[in-house]
């Protein structure tokens, strides 16, 4: 599986941006698919979660209620839309694909996407 990932750029805070991710290959919906961020300095941290099939989703705390994960197995991507972006946010964001394991675990994830950066000015 190979990761694209798009949609990064600056922003003010308080406004939005949409992430997206594209798959290739034919197994991709027998993957969970997960966002990761790292900020420099930092390590890399999780931030949302989806299952195969879509019907579970996970997000870290700062991110609950603002970030939304979606995923369309008919076109291979998953998006991640985010709303009310703060300073915080800023980071590289990375797509990632888990076949088994912990979606809160970045050990656990099988392929990564190269990375797409998010700024977030106040």
């Amino acid at each position: 599986v190979q990761l694209v990932e798009s949609g990064g750029g600056l922003v003010q805070a308080g406004e939005s941006l949409r992430l997206s991710c594209a798959a290739s290959g034919r197994t991709f919906s027998t993957y969970g698919m997960g966002w990761f961020r790292q900020a420099p300095g930092k390590e890399r941290e999780f931030v949302a979660a989806i299952s195969w099939s879509g019907g579970s989703k996970y997000y870290a705390d700062s991110v609950k209620g603002r970030f939304t994960i979606s995923r369309h197995n008919s076109e291979n991507t998953v998006t991640l839309q985010m709303n009310s972006l703060k300073p915080e946010d800023t980071a590289v964001y990375y797509c990632a694909a888990v076949l088994r394991g912990s979606y809160y675990a970045p050990d656990s994830y099988n392929y990564w996407g190269q990375g797409t950066q998010v700024t977030v000015s106040s």
